[in-house]
C-alpha cells in the first residue's frame, strides 16, 4: 500500500496542486479524514480512530486509539490496565493507548470517499481562487472570447473562468458573433450560488476611461489625468481631462500625432464619437468648453443657486449644439451639472424684441409717459415699473429727454400703478363668484326632479282631454253627413 501511494497517489497530488492551486497537504488532510470516516463506517461511529499519512513517502499509519482504565466500562474507547500490559508491556491509567489497524481493509470505501471528497474541495477551491483572483481587477479592462450566447446576454470565456456580458451592459449597435475576440471592463464581481459571477461591461463610463488609460502614457503615469466621463454608449462621450504639468496639453496628449492615440480608442467602441473637454474651475468657461465642438458666442449664468446658465451660439451652429434629439446638450448638461438653456442669434434678437415691446408697453400705461420717453427709459435701465417706482428723479434726469418735473411725475405715475394694481388683486379674492353660490348638489339635483315630474303631470290631462274631444268630433261628423243626406233628399 505504501508502494502504490509513492508511486501512484504522490505524483498525482502533485500535478492536482500544480493545476488547482490546492495544496499536496491539504490533500493528504482530507484523504486521513476520508480514512478515519471510512474505518468508522467500517467497524461503529464510536470509535476512536486516526489516519496519518507521511508527505514524503506516502506511507499510512491508522490506528484505534483507546483510553487505559483501571475498570473498562466502554470497550469501544477504553482498554484495561492488564490488556495494555500484554501488548504494550506497561500503561497509565489515563493515557491513550493506540492499536494498530490494517488500512487495506477498509480501502475500497475510504477511497469512494476521498474521491467525493476531493471533487468537491476542489471545486470550492477553483471558486475561492477565481473569486480572488477577479475581485482586485474590479474597473479594469479584460479581454476574452464571446463562447455562447444566454438569454441575450453574453457569455464570454476568460480562460480560467468565464464573464457575463448582460444586455444592459452592451451597447445597441454592436453585433457579436461565437469567437469574436471581445474587450470589457469588470464592473463587478459578486458570489454566487454557482461559483462567483463575474460582471462585464462595454456601456459603462469607465469602460472608456480605461482605454485612455491604456493608449495614453501620460494618462497612465498621472501627467494628465481623466476628471469625469459621461457618455451614451454607441452614439458619444464627452471626457474631461486635465493636465498635472503646465507643460503638457491634455488634449492634445490624448488625440497624439494626427489622432493616432484616439483612433485605436475610436474603433474599440465602434465608431462612437469622443469629445475631449480641457478642465478648468471657471464655470462660464468649462460649459463653453462642454460643448464642443461648438464654439459658443457668450455664456450668461442665470442662477447659481439653481445652476441655471444660457448659452448663445450663431445660427449655423444650433443644431449642432443642441445635437441629435438633443443629445450634444443633454451630455454637456450632465458633465458640468448645470441646466443649460441653448439660443441662436436669431432667437436672442426675437426673445429681446418681445421683452422690449412689453416692457415699453407697461411704461405706456403710465401717465405722461409716451413711446419714446418708455423707449428711454428701457435703455437707460428702467424698463420695470416697479424699480421704477423706487427711483429718485436724479436718476431720470440723467436720461436725455427727462427733466426734473417730468422725472418726479414719471415716479408718482409708477407708484400710482402699483397702488392701484395691488388693490385690484387684494380686491379680486374678497368678491366670491355669483355661480358657485347659486348652484350646489342637492338643490340642483331636486331642481332637475321637479322639472321632469312637472311636464309629465302636466302631460296627463292633457292625454285624458284629449280622448274625450275625439267624441264630439266624431259626432259632429255625423250630424254634418246628415245634414247633407237631408238636403239632397230635399233636392230630389
Amino acid at each position: 500500500m505504501t508502494q502504490i501511494l509513492k508511486n501512484e497517489l504522490m505524483p498525482v497530488l502533485e500535478q492536482i496542486e500544480r493545476d488547482k492551486g490546492i495544496k499536496k497537504e491539504d490533500i493528504l488532510h482530507m484523504i486521513e479524514q476520508a480514512l478515519v470516516s471510512a474505518y468508522r463506517k467500517h467497524v461503529g461511529q464510536q470509535v476512536n480512530v486516526e489516519a496519518k499519512i507521511d508527505p514524503e513517502s506516502g506511507q499510512i499509519k491508522a490506528s484505534v486509539v483507546k483510553t487505559i482504565v483501571e475498570t473498562v466500562t466502554n470497550p469501544v474507547i477504553e482498554i484495561s490496565v492488564a490488556e495494555a500490559k500484554k501488548v504494550r508491556g506497561a500503561g497509565d491509567v489515563g493515557s491513550e493507548f493506540k492499536i494498530p489497524v490494517d488500512a487495506a481493509e477498509f480501502a475500497r470505501i475510504a477511497a469512494q470517499t476521498a474521491k467525493q471528497v476531493l471533487v468537491q474541495k476542489i471545486r470550492e477551491t477553483e471558486r475561492e481562487t477565481v473569486f480572488s483572483e477577479y475581485k482586485p481587477k474590479e474597473g479594469t479592462l479584460i479581454n476574452g472570447a464571446v463562447h455562447r450566447f444566454s438569454n441575450r446576454n453574453l457569455i464570454v470565456d476568460l480562460g480560467r473562468s468565464e464573464g457575463i456580458l448582460p444586455v444592459r451592459e452592451q451597447v445597441r449597435r454592436e453585433r457579436w458573433t461565437v469567437g469574436d475576440r471581445i474587450r470589457a471592463v469588470i464592473l463587478k464581481v459578486e458570489k454566487g450560488p454557482r461559483g462567483p459571477e463575474i460582471i462585464l461591461s462595454r456601456a459603462h463610463a469607465d469602460f472608456v476611461k480605461r482605454l485612455f488609460e491604456q493608449e495614453v502614457p501620460e494618462i497612465y503615469e498621472k501627467t494628465v489625468e481623466v476628471v469625469e466621463v459621461v457618455r451614451e454608449a454607441g452614439f458619444r462621450s464627452k471626457v474631461v481631462v486635465r493636465s498635472n504639468n503646465p507643460k503638457v496639453d491634455p488634449i492634445g496628449a490624448c488625440v497624439g500625432v494626427k489622432g493616432s492615440r484616439v483612433r485605436p480608442i475610436i474603433n474599440e467602441l465602434q465608431g462612437e464619437r469622443i469629445d475631449l473637454v480641457a478642465y478648468t474651475p471657471d464655470t462660464t468657461a468649462f460649459i463653453a468648453a462642454s460643448l464642443s465642438p461648438v464654439k459658443p458666442l457668450s455664456v450668461t449664468v442665470i442662477s447659481h443657486e439653481e445652476k441655471k446658465a444660457e448659452v448663445l451660439v450663431s445660427d449655423d451652429q444650433l443644431s449642432l449644439a443642441i445635437g441629435k434629439n438633443g443629445q450634444n446638450v443633454r451630455l454637456a448638461s450632465r458633465l458640468t451639472g448645470w441646466q443649460i438653456d441653448v439660443r441662436s442669434e436669431s432667437q436672442k434678437k426675437e426673445a429681446n424684441a418681445a421683452d422690449n415691446a412689453a416692457h415699453i408697453s407697461a411704461l405706456s400705461q403710465l401717465e405722461g409717459v409716451g413711446p419714446k420717453t418708455a423707449d428711454v427709459l428701457r435703455k437707460g435701465g428702467w424698463g420695470d415699473i416697479s424699480r421704477l417706482a423706487g427711483a429718485k428723479p436724479d436718476d431720470l434726469t440723467a436720461l436725455s429727454g427727462i427733466g426734473e418735473k417730468t422725472a418726479e411725475k414719471i415716479i408718482e405715475s409708477a407708484k400710482e400703478y402699483l397702488k392701484k394694481k395691488a388693490e385690484e388683486e387684494a380686491a379680486a379674492p374678497s368678491t366670491p363668484p355669483a355661480e358657485p353660490e347659486a348652484v350646489s348638489p342637492e338643490p340642483a339635483a331636486e331642481k332637475e326632479a321637479k322639472e321632469t315630474e312637472e311636464p309629465a303631470a302636466e302631460a296627463a290631462p292633457a292625454g285624458e282631454s284629449a280622448a274625450p274631444a275625439e267624441k264630439p268630433a266624431a259626432e259632429g261628423k255625423k250630424s254634418k253627413r246628415k245634414q247633407e243626406q237631408g238636403t239632397e233628399q230635399k233636392d230630389d
